[in-house]
């Protein structure tokens, strides 16, 4: 089979990574902004309430995050708006979007423990049960987990049992490789189809995403097996396949140069594309910081002062993340 029908089974087929409920963080195989600080989902929160409040996005806006997880990100943001203005809790919608029943049940079991009944959260399987006026859209960390094709100046990969083999490719993936100046990387299956869902699931809408990757290919091999925090390159040699098939997370730096394009086809052009740093500071994470430390002991603040210079450090993921927003 193609290395993209491999990878679908791996993370979403019948016993596929993310068919059931993963835990992510110390106890989980690898750490998310999210999961590092709930500062994360502040500042972004802090944004959007900026915007509703010079009028640019709407008060009834429909908040909706795609791949959320236990929620965590969507609950910070909720935290914060709450904050800035709590009529922003009545006058919103807050959605999920969830295809995996013991994951949605999760996401509830969350949200009655953080905020009790006091906020409405909506779940839906798919974009295509949308049909919003308007839509504020985030995502954290989606990208990378699109199947993808493995490509070689010319060849693509195909799986074998544990062996990974190269034929001739297809056309469009040349022409793919030709558009983008690829000699060899990863091409991401379903960009466009994924960005065709998000223009028929709301009239007009922001979409904010955060992952690991570039806006132009890098000309390289990026795929990588986490387990238990470890980082296993595919193609190490000492790597058995069967041994993590949709037990680990197996994932590759995204390509944002195409991911603009896709989004760019159903006509949500590119408002800003940004180092993580950059973006949370201009979002006003430094800011939240500093509001924190006037009620907050110094432990506390320490604490949180730490995660945040894992968000914001270059070694770490100030740079190597990037925040694309897009609007539509």
């Amino acid at each position: 089979m193609t290395f993209a029908h491999y990878m679908e089974a791996w993370l979403y087929g019948e016993e596929g990574y993310y068919r059931r409920f993963r835990p992510i963080g110390k106890e989980g195989d690898f750490y998310t902004a999210v999961s590092t600080s709930p500062f994360f989902g502040a500042a972004i929160a802090q944004e959007l309430c900026r915007r509703i409040g010079e009028g640019t996005i709407p008060r009834d806006a429909a908040l909706v995050e795609i791949g959320a997880h236990q929620g965590y990100l969507m609950a910070d943001m909720i935290q914060w708006l709450y904050t800035c203005d709590p009529t922003l809790l009545e006058s919103m919608r807050f959605i999920l979007v969830e295809r995996q029943p013991q994951v949605q049940a999760a996401q509830r079991d969350y949200f009655a423990e953080r905020f009790g009944d006091a906020v409405r959260l909506e779940q839906v399987r798919g974009l295509e049960a949308l049909d919003l006026p308007y839509a504020f859209f985030v995502a954290n960390e989606i990208f990378d987990a699109f199947p993808c094709e493995l490509y070689i100046d010319g060849k693509q990969a195909y799986v074998e049992g544990e062996a990974i083999l190269w034929q001739d490719a297809d056309p469009r993936l040349i022409e793919h490789a030709r558009r983008y100046g690829m000699q060899k990387g990863e091409i991401a299956t379903g960009y466009e189809a994924f960005a065709a869902r998000i223009r028929q699931a709301a009239h007009t809408l922001d979409f904010v995403t955060f992952d690991y990757g570039d806006r132009y290919a890098r000309n390289d091999f990026s795929i990588r097996v986490y387990a238990g925090h470890e980082v296993y390159p595919l193609f190490d040699e000492e790597l058995k396949l069967a041994e993590h098939f949709g037990k680990s997370d197996i994932t590759y730096d995204v390509n944002f140069g195409h991911v603009i394009d896709a989004f760019g086809a159903e006509g949500i052009s590119l408002e800003k594309y940004a180092k993580q740093a950059n973006a949370l500071i201009a979002f006003g994470i430094i800011d939240l910081l500093e509001q924190y430390a006037q009620q907050a002991t110094q432990a506390q603040y320490l604490h949180h002062a730490d995660k945040i210079k894992t968000l914001l450090a270059p070694n770490i993921m100030g740079e190597r993340f990037k925040m694309l927003w897009l609007k539509g």
